[in-house]
């Protein structure tokens, strides 16, 4: 995983470096140069324009134009404003780093590429805010990279980012970015010893007219590898054309919930519960019985959200390890309010008693430690209702042997680059047939 600092922690870092200030600079402003050099595909007779604040930015944003010169580059260096810049073949945005708070007004978008120095001048290091901000191309940031670039709308000004290895102490990061790398020992095929029961889901889903809410987790698990999948519901009378053929349907009622799912529940390898379950007060009460008494790896969703919210202690109780799955309003039912501007606190508060994955253009998931995980390569293809729901199954069949809170980050990974494969116009049916040729393409980089 790529670690991630947040402004505090990485004045810490710059201040416990065991080299002077001015090398570092150095090698920033080296750094900078260079790749200003691969943007402009040359340097003679190219004409850059360095916005250099008064601070460290802005210092390696000068070193960077000395650098240029040396190699032909003809620079211009000019104090942060709203003028409108020269005519140059590249804009290096060196005005403010990440320590900038307050605001400022940037010159109009110039027609040539920006190449923001770590990170664009106005955007909250922290939480992604934007205060007045270039448009970058490109972003090199150093050391590691910083919530900031990876929350919107900061993420989206940012351009590609490429992070700058200064010779920094970055072991201390609590938080990181997850990869396609990172996923081959969460989705491992299955051993030759394994059998159908080895990877089971036990799923309780659907409600009158919420069947689909069931087909979709029950087909995410099934696309991303659960040997079996056993639906209930405790409303509806579940019929064999309502699932996924491979899918076994038990009847049960919200009186017989608990004890029904309990008798063989260490069966399986995770429970999945709530995808368009219903809101009815005995179906909750029902559900949050069956959440505190799970002995296996729960993912709660949707209106098993409403169970937590409303019964908060089955959490606190719980027997396993749960990891709960809000969008922003099911976050403020959670919590009473909604997600804070400094999301990765909001998360991390809400995750004291169970990993909490926030979904989001950046999905964020914490444990109870305060491990914090970006999730950064999904589209907008996914605001569409059910993908939430097919993510569910998609948890629940590569929880067995992982840490649930990266369990819930790797799926919401590979649900992401499900989406990247699909049609702009994509229904979350069509994600859990997409899953396969995203595995394959993630495990081959």
């Amino acid at each position: 995983m790529l670690p991630v600092v947040t402004p505090a922690e990485m004045k810490v870092i710059d201040a416990q470096a065991t080299e002077p200030e001015e090398v570092l600079i150095q090698r920033a402003g080296y750094a900078i140069a260079n790749a200003a050099l691969r943007m402009l595909g040359g340097s003679y007779g190219r004409r850059v324009t360095v916005i250099a604040g008064k601070g460290n930015n802005g210092q390696d944003g000068k070193v960077a134009a000395q650098v240029l010169q040396r190699r032909g580059v003809r620079c211009k260096i000019c104090s942060p404003g709203p003028d409108v810049l020269a005519q140059a073949d590249l804009v290096i945005d060196a005005a403010y780093g990440t320590g900038f708070r307050d605001e400022w007004e940037p010159p109009p978008q110039p027609s040539c590429p920006v190449l923001a120095v770590d990170i664009p001048s106005g955007i909250d290091g922290l939480t992604g805010e934007d205060r007045g901000s270039l448009q970058a191309k490109r972003t090199i940031t150093f050391g590691a990279l910083k919530p900031g670039l990876l929350l919107e709308p900061g993420a989206s000004r940012a351009g590609e980012i490429e992070i700058a290895d200064l010779g920094l102490n970055i072991e201390g990061s609590r938080s990181s970015l997850i990869t396609d790398q990172d996923l081959a020992p969460v989705l491992s095929q299955r051993t030759t010893t394994d059998h159908k029961w080895t990877n089971a889901v036990r799923l309780i889903a659907a409600s009158p007219g919420m069947i689909g809410a069931a087909q979709l987790a029950a087909s995410g698990a099934l696309r991303a590898g659960a040997g079996m999948v056993v639906v209930s519901s405790p409303t509806i009378n579940l019929q064999s054309n309502d699932m996924p053929p491979e899918a076994v349907q038990r009847k049960i009622t919200a009186a017989t919930l608990v004890p029904e799912v309990l008798k063989d529940l260490d069966r399986f390898a995770a429970l999945l519960i709530g995808p368009g379950l219903g809101t009815d007060p005995e179906t909750v009460a029902m559900t949050a019985e069956l959440i505190e008494r799970s002995p296996i790896p729960t993912v709660v969703d949707a209106d098993g959200l409403t169970a937590v919210a409303t019964h908060p202690t089955c959490v606190i109780r719980s027997a396993s390890t749960t990891v709960l799955t809000p969008h922003d309003g099911e976050f403020e039912k959670l919590t009473g309010a909604p997600p804070a501007l400094d999301r990765c606190a909001a998360v991390r508060s809400a995750a004291k008693n169970s990993a909490v994955l926030l979904k989001g253009p950046t999905t964020l998931v914490s444990d109870t430690n305060g491990d914090l995980i970006f999730v950064r390569n999904a589209n907008q293809r996914l605001a569409t209702a059910g993908t939430g729901d097919v993510l569910t199954g998609i948890i629940g069949a590569v929880i067995r042997n992982t840490p649930i809170h990266l369990a819930a980050a790797a799926a919401a990974h590979w649900h992401g680059q499900a989406a990247q494969l699909a049609q702009p116009d994509m229904t979350a049916s069509d994600l859990p047939l997409l899953l396969q040729s995203a595995r394959s393409e993630m495990l081959t980089k």
